[in-house]
């Protein structure tokens, strides 16, 4: 039998890596599947070819129409692979085609439905799979499918009405921007031999001479600062694919002025609906904060639920660590172990998601209403400046005639 590489990840989200022999690609994956390892890529050594799982992507948008499509289906009698043949049939997007094609085939060997979706981790989460898989064992797939589809609206949603919030301020970046090069690349190096005379007299005012030793620095240096703008953009990219550099870029967003408090109840919000929504779908609570955890975004944010796994696993509660952090709101950490007590941590999780995403929409409106303005004013600050270093020589000239 020929040998198969492997990378796979374990029941806490680790990546490993092995060999493995066996007949077929497929049998590898059964093989894995029986170790509670899910594949990320399986290769054939002695092939020296290989496929990489879900190679094909679809949005978010588009996934979430067919779990809202397969749980009506399922809900009206249609049996799952009827269903699945109906919504490949249907599908206009030919990546998402080809994934319910492969999906199809899977299942009719034997596959389960969750299984075959892990295959394309592009188009499916890792959350909508384990929800999937626990609500086929609970016997209420329909139902998983759909709080998996209105969890994707809603993010999507969220998401939405963000990038939406943040275009115009950052469309009256990129228009300052090319106004500021434009005037001191183009405009104001115009008036350096005019003024020049007034230099050698000593009669150039201040404001003037800064404007344009500035024009000329920016014009002359604009290459190097160019390169190295460029240099550490990419430093800056390479940091960022460390684990190490991406813990201190969550830790800059989260410490911004304005911004940083949104971004952390954004990601607060993440992890307490996905929390929230798996343990409602009877996803066991160890894993469903493992999910959770990468669900969040951020890497300061995920060492406080580390510990919380840690806790529970040791029998305590799941509020402690996440107090002791300091980066969970007070009332959210209140909630979380009343509803402990309670026994509806699913519920309140999904409240406190709610509660948070709808006040954190204001706050980015507020914050993106204040901005708006803030930055017309220095653009036109900008400006001004410019105008008053260019005419008060002017002036000066004018009445000494």
């Amino acid at each position: 039998m020929p040998d198969f590489t492997y990378i796979a990840r374990d029941t806490t989200g680790r990546k490993v890596n092995g060999v493995l022999s066996a007949a077929t690609e497929r049998d590898v994956i059964v093989q894995l599947s029986g170790k509670s390892l899910f594949p990320i890529e399986v290769k054939a050594e002695s092939k020296g070819s290989g496929f990489r799982i879900g190679g094909k992507r679809v949005s978010a948008q588009q996934s979430a129409i067919l779990y809202a499509q397969l749980s009506s289906l399922i809900r009206s009698g249609v049996p799952l692979m009827r269903s699945l043949k109906v919504l490949r049939e249907q599908a206009s997007n030919v990546a998402l085609q080809e994934i319910l094609d492969d999906i199809v085939s899977r299942v009719e060997e034997g596959a389960s439905l969750d299984e075959a979706m892990r295959r394309h981790p592009k188009a499916f989460s890792e959350m909508a799979t384990n929800m999937v898989r626990a609500g086929a064992e609970g016997g209420f797939l329909e139902d998983a499918l759909d709080r998996v589809a209105k969890f994707t609206e809603d993010q999507e949603d969220l998401k939405g009405r963000t990038m939406s919030a943040l275009a115009y301020p950052v469309f009256l970046g990129v228009v300052g921007s090319f106004v500021l090069g434009f005037l001191l690349l183009v405009f104001v190096p115009q008036f350096d031999e005019l003024f020049g005379r007034l230099r050698e007299r000593g009669q150039l005012p201040a404001i003037t001479d800064w404007l344009l030793w500035f024009s000329t620095s920016v014009k002359n240096f604009g290459v190097p600062l160019l390169i190295g703008f460029v240099a550490l953009v990419f430093y800056i990219n390479v940091q960022l694919k460390t684990e190490t550099g991406r813990r201190r870029w969550d830790w800059i967003k989260i410490k911004m002025p304005m911004l940083g408090s949104i971004l952390l109840s954004l990601a607060v919000a993440r992890f307490c609906r996905v929390l929230g929504t798996m343990l409602k779908n009877g996803v066991p609570i160890i894993r469903s904060l493992e999910i959770s955890r990468d669900a969040a975004g951020n890497l300061i944010l995920a060492k406080a639920i580390e510990d919380a796994s840690e806790n529970i696993s040791a029998g305590e509660s799941l509020a402690s660590p996440l107090s002791a952090s300091g980066y969970f709101p007070r009332n959210v950490v209140e909630m979380i172990s009343v509803a402990e007590e309670s026994n509806s941590l699913d519920t309140v999780l999904v409240e406190i998601a709610d509660g948070l995403e709808k006040r954190t929409s204001r706050r980015l409106d507020l914050t993106v209403r204040l901005l708006e303005p803030m930055m017309l004013l220095v653009m036109a600050s900008i400006v001004l400046v410019v105008v008053i270093a260019l005419l008060l020589p002017i002036f000066r000239m004018s009445s000494s005639l």
